[in-house]
């Protein structure tokens, strides 16, 4: 039994390869922006829109690899108004998003779903506050001038393993969460399927 990535997340291989995993990577190349606004529109919330891109992306790519077990995972802020942050399409929109996250908690949700044979057979979402200090306009440029343009791929305009951790001052919850994957329950579910020792 392999274990496939449906991803090129740098975070998500990161946790994978620290952690000794065995897996290939592979781009899920779904339309998350169109199936985003599908699934915002039937007025699912964002725990369960994050499962669903999880979903997806873990749908798509086990159709392509039969045998395998296929990882998909998903994580999205959802701010203290109730809106949801997209990966900024800009430095100004990174700057935004970096206002409207100033000064409040928000939530972090990360999924994971794996799939066989075309079919999701587990899954887990996880929650993690991010309690935001209020930032300055200075230290917000001062911040993208360091982390932009590597940032355009993070919803929440952070890496909480480099210079973004400084946004925050609390976290809540599993640190590979807020990374963007629920590792821990990931690596105990391939124990049980013989991709890990147990």
């Amino acid at each position: 039994m392999k274990l496939v990535l449906a991803s090129q997340s740098a975070s998500r291989r990161a946790m994978l390869d620290a952690a000794g995993v065995p897996y290939e990577a592979v781009a899920a190349q779904v339309d998350e922006l169109s199936a985003k606004e599908s699934l915002l529109a039937g007025g699912m919330s964002p725990r369960d829109l994050a499962d669903a891109l999880a979903e997806l992306k873990a749908l798509k790519v086990s159709r392509l690899a039969p045998g395998a077990l296929v990882l998909g995972s998903d994580s999205l802020v959802a701010l203290a108004d109730g809106s949801l942050l997209d990966k900024p399409e800009s430095r100004d929109q990174a700057a935004d998003h970096l206002r409207r996250m100033s000064g409040a908690t928000h939530d972090i949700y990360s999924a994971a779903v794996i799939a066989e044979g075309g079919q999701p057979v587990w899954r887990f979402v996880d929650r993690a506050k991010l309690h935001v200090r209020t930032l300055s306009e200075a230290f917000i440029q001062s911040y993208l001038d360091g982390e932009w343009p590597a940032i355009s791929g993070c919803v929440g305009c952070f890496r909480i393993e480099g210079p973004g951790v400084q946004l925050f001052s609390k976290v809540e919850g599993s640190h590979f969460t807020i990374l963007g994957m629920p590792l821990l329950p990931v690596l105990d579910y391939c124990r049980t399927r013989g991709i890990l020792t147990s």
